[in-house]
């Protein structure tokens, strides 16, 4: 059965698989880059997301409820919990200094494997899709991890556009 899981498998699928492991790996290490570039594997995932959840489960109260709920959670709590030591924004070039961290690569096999999952579950169970438990996880792990690439991009950018110490000075805190 996986066999027959995998051979029937389009292409393309194997191709993104590629793409997000390799982004993936390239955020693991300690890298500059532009709030535009910071941004396109957030955009991308929310866009898989989104994609996921409205066709299979369409535009309706349920499934964007527990979407929106769980990203909203997720982007709160990561936002919150984020370290700033991770990142530096440099405005006057342009750029952030980010650590490298496998949480991205993490969350997109996590984004990934859902819709596989999904894809293949339904395949197999097309009536699952009316199901409301099914709904329901599948839209907050959708939701989870879309809101966990929102809080970091979006605290990233608050850091960024806001006010720099000089070197040297007192920030406020104790070392």
């Amino acid at each position: 059965m996986f066999a027959q899981i995998i051979s029937h498998t389009p292409l393309w699928v194997w191709a993104l698989l590629a793409f997000l492991v390799y982004r993936g790996v390239l955020a693991s290490v300690d890298r500059e880059l532009t709030l535009k570039k910071l941004a396109i594997i957030p955009l991308v995932m929310l866009a898989l997301s989104w994609q996921g959840v409205s066709t299979v489960f369409g535009i309706l109260a349920l499934p964007m409820l527990c979407w929106l709920l769980a990203a909203a959670v997720a982007a709160t709590l990561t936002w919150r919990l984020f370290r700033k030591d991770r990142v530096s924004a440099y405005p006057e070039r342009g750029v952030v200094f980010q650590r490298g961290s496998w949480l991205p690569l993490v969350l997109m096999m996590g984004i990934f494997l859902t819709k596989y999952t999904v894809g293949v579950t339904l395949a197999m169970h097309p009536a699952l899709a009316q199901d409301t438990a099914f709904t329901v996880v599948v839209c907050t792990l959708y939701g989870v991890f879309n809101g966990m690439f929102i809080g970091r991009l979006l605290r990233v950018v608050n850091l960024y556009y806001s006010p720099q110490p000089a070197p040297g000075s007192y920030n406020g805190q104790l070392n």
